[in-house]
């Protein structure tokens, strides 16, 4: 139970840093080019200025999904630790 907890506690925010470190990178090779990225469409194009579009608003089940099973994970944790001791 200890090792589910854990594995759920760490895991969603991984893959959360790993889509937004990913995401950035393309950003940053886009304007290093002299493009305007797409955040909605998530593409490099130099046809006009595109307003910041946070993850969040793009992507919500992930991100709110990542961080309901982080607190599962926790709980579970939490849960395992206090088993194990009694």
């Amino acid at each position: 139970m200890l090792r589910i907890g854990l594995c759920l506690l760490i895991i969603p925010g991984l893959v959360l840093l790993f889509i937004f470190f990913r995401e950035l990178m393309w950003v940053d090779d886009c304007l290093a080019s002299g493009g305007s990225w797409n955040y909605v469409k998530a593409v490099c194009d130099s046809s006009q200025q595109h307003p910041f579009v946070p993850l969040m608003t793009r992507k919500p089940l992930l991100v709110n999904g990542g961080m309901l099973l982080s607190c599962l994970g926790l709980l579970i944790t939490i849960a395992g630790l206090y088993r194990r001791r009694s």
